[in-house]
């Protein structure tokens, strides 16, 4: 996604998180993932997935790591499927 600020032209990279926690371990969860810079939002769910997270960085390497060696490693996360938008067609 290009964003536009301050007279300058950027890429900003999104991808969005579905978590599978360990019962009753997800306020603790979304408060750890709340310390990640590049976490903007983050929320409890109810259904298949029990978190979902959106994450926003300047590149997909650099998110990439951040899943990897700090989203997974939280204590109590069993599983992770991470979603990659098509922005070329539409929505908001």
């Amino acid at each position: 996604m290009l964003l536009f600020s301050q007279n300058k032209l950027f890429f900003v990279e999104i991808l969005y998180i579905l978590l599978n926690c360990d019962l009753g371990s997800e306020e603790d969860i979304i408060n750890e993932l709340m310390k990640i810079p590049e976490v903007k939002e983050v929320r409890g769910t109810y259904g298949v997935y029990d978190i979902f997270v959106k994450l926003q960085g300047d590149s997909s390497a650099i998110l990439e790591n951040i899943i990897t060696h700090k989203i997974r490693r939280i204590t109590k996360i069993r599983s992770t499927v991470t979603l990659t938008p098509i922005l070329t067609q539409g929505g908001r």
